[in-house]
């Protein structure tokens, strides 16, 4: 994928559901991953034409683990000339304390958003953007209903009351193949996830699950994308425009 292409779709995004606004201040958690750095990149460039006027910051949560260098994340900032923050924290040391071995991906989702948002707040931030592509709105859905019996995936844009910052998704019309082929072709430096439990998790199951399906049943992704784009979830804003968007 190219870059023309990168930046149309998240600005159909953004145009869609009314994600930004003018004089926003946007905190980008960046993990060092594809996903983060691909995330960070397109706002950068966006940011030099789009027609409301936003400033943006780049935040690292460190979670604790050994051997996670994001050096070339911060390098990558300096690049782009973003601001750069990271938040050192013992998530990794409280995940090996969860007896429930079931529920530590959760556990760490929910604290690693917790630091992510108060370091938001703390360098005067009212958004913070996720780097969750189609793909990931599409296992979501599969998880929810796997898992929970019902049809969900998360919205595009949420609004946090305690807090008062709203969460937004850039990258939702980006299909994960999309972004490894703009990482690869744009040569953007990547962190391996020191996680371990990486690659041994229910989404690990979904995705790959996800996979078989496309292979099988060729445009299906795209199918299931367009149902959950069609749903009325009560938590999802209002779209702008109302032609479904296909990719």
């Amino acid at each position: 994928m190219n870059r023309k292409r990168l930046l149309s779709y998240v600005r159909q995004a953004l145009d869609d559901y009314t994600m930004i606004d003018d004089n926003d201040r946007i905190a980008v958690g960046v993990s060092g991953g594809k996903d983060s750095m691909t995330l960070l990149y397109s706002l950068k460039e966006l940011q030099r034409f789009y027609p409301k006027k936003f400033d943006i910051a780049a935040i690292t949560v460190h979670l604790g683990f050994e051997g996670y260098a994001p050096e070339a994340i911060q390098g990558f900032c300096e690049d782009l000339h973003v601001p750069y923050e990271q938040v050192h924290t013992q998530i990794a040391d409280l995940l090996f304390q969860q007896k429930k071995k079931d529920q530590m991906c959760s556990l760490c989702s929910k604290l690693r958003k917790g630091a992510l948002n108060q370091a938001a707040l703390s360098l005067n931030c009212n958004k913070v953007a996720y780097a969750h592509h189609r793909d990931d709105l599409i296992e979501t859905m599969l998880l929810s209903l796997i898992y929970e019996g019902r049809f969900h995936s998360f919205s595009p844009k949420t609004e946090l009351e305690r807090t008062g910052l709203t969460l937004i998704r850039p990258l939702m019309y980006v299909s994960e193949a999309d972004v490894i082929g703009f990482q690869h072709k744009y040569e953007l430096p990547v962190i391996k996830n020191p996680c371990p439990a990486d690659g041994h998790t229910k989404r690990q199951y979904v995705k790959e699950l996800l996979q078989k399906l496309n292979k099988e049943n060729p445009g299906v992704k795209g199918r299931l994308f367009t149902a959950i784009r069609s749903a009325s979830f009560e938590d999802w804003p209002q779209k702008v425009n109302n032609n479904l968007y296909n990719t």
